[in-house]
């Protein structure tokens, strides 16, 4: 972290003439991701005002955010030049970016306006292109250089904070802010045995894995909550068609809507395969199932695995044919099921990690503004 000037006053004062405090850029994000909605109910909260640079439709923004501004999700090639607009348009004192084209343009204009510059990482972005099958070539030239871009960028903003503690470790003083719940709310289960899955969708997410587990277990329904990947979604809609109505695909949706629906569910999926954008993740929906006291059927990747396992609050399987054993032992056996979603609650309730969510962003936020003229 930058060292920063010292000075005294509240950023949320009375009686000054400001614009917004926070500007949130993104030009890969879409207005309804989750950790910009967790951001800004944070920031809002600790009575910042904030505007949001996002992708998708603003009927979709964040409760708390000011002022909103959306556009279609353009190729790669264009994501450079939407950042940097979006960059040059943004008004706060805090310039936050979510992807590496933004941490790239936030950092020029921070550079140039003596504005906080804060990059916020929360993936391995070289990692993830080979989790993509458009990644090859020359694109996925573009998308190394990309990446590059914004982890230098990040190297150097006034504040480095991670969705997880695997990544960026040569930043010495990074921030952890997980992609975490603020509470932990349980509903009744469902009197039928359903499984859910929210997130994004793609093969190697394990979206067909989860049809094929249906295809199994012939007394279960699933509600997939996500926008599926361009390639797969022929192959998924055919899939789900054949399942008479027990398969459901939603789209992507609001985070509050698709917690809403998920509620009740005996299982929430996280069949992630084995690349190495996930080898080492902590999966975003992990905690949430167990905050909704949603017992998980995780595959056998090693940080998932572990918070599976310490907290007793569902299975690791190696595949779809332990999966299936799983949900068909837990329909056969309720009161069995219970005690795994009670233990995912009780474990949610006390985890440390539901202590490092974006009210941490909040706090660090508030005090570089108060430490800033």
């Amino acid at each position: 972290m930058r060292k920063l000037r010292q000075a005294t006053g509240d950023p949320s004062s009375e009686g000054q003439a400001r614009g917004p405090d926070v500007s949130i850029v993104t030009s890969g994000h879409d207005i309804a991701d989750a950790r910009l909605h967790r951001h800004v109910a944070a920031l809002a909260a600790a009575g910042l005002e904030v505007e949001v640079f996002a992708l998708g439709d603003s009927a979709d923004a964040p409760g708390g955010s000011t002022r909103t501004v959306v556009s279609p999700r353009p190729p790669l090639w264009k994501r450079l030049a939407l950042a940097q607009r979006y960059a040059r348009d943004a008004q706060g004192r805090v310039l936050i970016s979510l992807d590496p084209e933004s941490a790239h343009a936030c950092s020029q204009v921070a550079r140039k306006s003596s504005r906080i510059f804060v990059a916020d990482v929360h993936e391995d972005y070289q990692a993830v292109l080979h989790d993509r099958p458009w990644s090859r070539g020359l694109v996925k030239l573009g998308g190394t250089v990309l990446a590059r871009m914004g982890a230098k960028a990040a190297r150097t903003a006034d504040l480095t904070v991670v969705a997880d503690s695997h990544l960026m470790r040569d930043v010495e003083e990074r921030v952890v802010v997980r992609n975490v719940p603020d509470g932990v709310g349980a509903t009744p289960r469902d009197d039928e045995p359903r499984a859910v899955y929210v997130g994004d969708l793609r093969r190697t997410r394990g979206l067909f894995d989860m049809l094929e587990v249906l295809e199994l277990c012939p007394d279960w329904k699933l509600d997939l909550i996500g926008p599926i990947a361009p390639h797969d979604v022929e192959e998924a809609h055919t899939r789900a068609a054949a399942l008479d109505g027990r398969v459901r695909i939603h789209g992507r949706m609001r985070p509050d809507d698709s917690w809403k629906l998920a509620d009740g569910a005996w299982v929430g999926f996280c069949m992630l395969h084995d690349t190495p954008a996930f080898r080492e993740a902590a999966p975003s929906k992990v905690y949430e199932y167990m905050a909704h006291a949603i017992p998980v059927l995780a595959t056998d990747l090693p940080v998932q695995a572990r918070l599976v396992e310490e907290s007793g609050g569902g299975r690791v399987v190696s595949g779809v044919a332990e999966a299936v054993q799983a949900l068909e032992a837990w329909r056969a056996d309720p009161d069995g099921h219970a005690e795994a979603a009670h233990r995912a609650a009780a474990w949610a309730s006390g985890a440390e990690q539901y202590l490092q969510g974006s009210r941490t962003l909040a706090i660090v936020i508030r005090e570089l503004l108060q430490a800033t003229p």
